[in-house]
């Protein structure tokens, strides 16, 4: 089952991904984990990466699709995969076309989860996360025992830059002019499936299942 999953920040692609990996017994593959794994190791790849992000530039899609290519490459992704965070505009999902097509593969699925501007906003400015232990938690839907404090360790909750108000509100802008289009191109290939993530994740990941398995058994 190859998949991908389309949907803006604070949408829940990444919790999605993670339950549809465990379902399918398939990998996770995040954009991000591939980008820090080049990093660390420091591959000529991640090197490559290295110049933009040093001087505050985007990485360009050659690069990021050359390392999306090198992580479906490996055999833990040879009977399937669920991404989460690409393709990002419609060049990269012509190169996902490319990369699957010459391995005669193809995507299963395409998965849009949609939330309202409003919702996607609160959960991601409530968003608290713990320096220490990494545990998460939300100011509304998820609170901590304590205000402020992580019910593991004790430390004093964070908000990540990311998740100030004035980020968080370019983070969409971006993903409307970017990334939206995509879902009329597979839209029109018969392969997306709408998702309301408005819902509980429980609900969600039962609905993506669901319309999965009524369309490939």
């Amino acid at each position: 089952m190859n998949l991908t999953l389309l949907g803006a920040p604070g949408a829940g692609k990444g919790t999605q991904a993670n339950v549809l990996a465990i379902h399918y017994k398939i990998p996770h593959i995040s954009t991000g984990d591939i980008f820090r794994r080049h990093l660390r190791e420091e591959t000529p790849l991640g090197q490559k990466a290295q110049e933009y992000m040093v001087q505050g530039k985007l990485v360009p899609d050659d690069i990021t699709e050359a390392m999306v290519d090198d992580r479906i490459a490996l055999s833990d992704a040879a009977l399937g995969f669920v991404l989460d965070g690409f393709p990002r505009n419609l060049n990269q999902g012509k190169a996902l076309d490319g990369m699957l097509a010459a391995r005669g593969l193809f995507l299963d699925g395409v998965i849009h989860i949609a939330a309202p501007y409003d919702l996607l906003v609160e959960r991601l400015v409530g968003r608290r996360i713990c320096p220490a232990c990494g545990a998460t938690y939300h100011i509304r839907f998820d609170p901590p025992q304590a205000a402020g404090i992580c019910n593991v360790c004790g430390t004093n909750l964070v908000q990540r830059p990311d998740d100030r108000l004035e980020t968080v509100e370019t983070r969409l802008s971006v993903y409307r002019e970017e990334t939206a289009p995509l879902i009329a191109f597979y839209q029109v290939r018969g392969i997306l499936l709408e998702i309301d993530g408005t819902r509980s994740v429980e609900d969600v990941s039962q609905s993506i299942i669901q319309q999965l398995g009524a369309r490939h058994g």
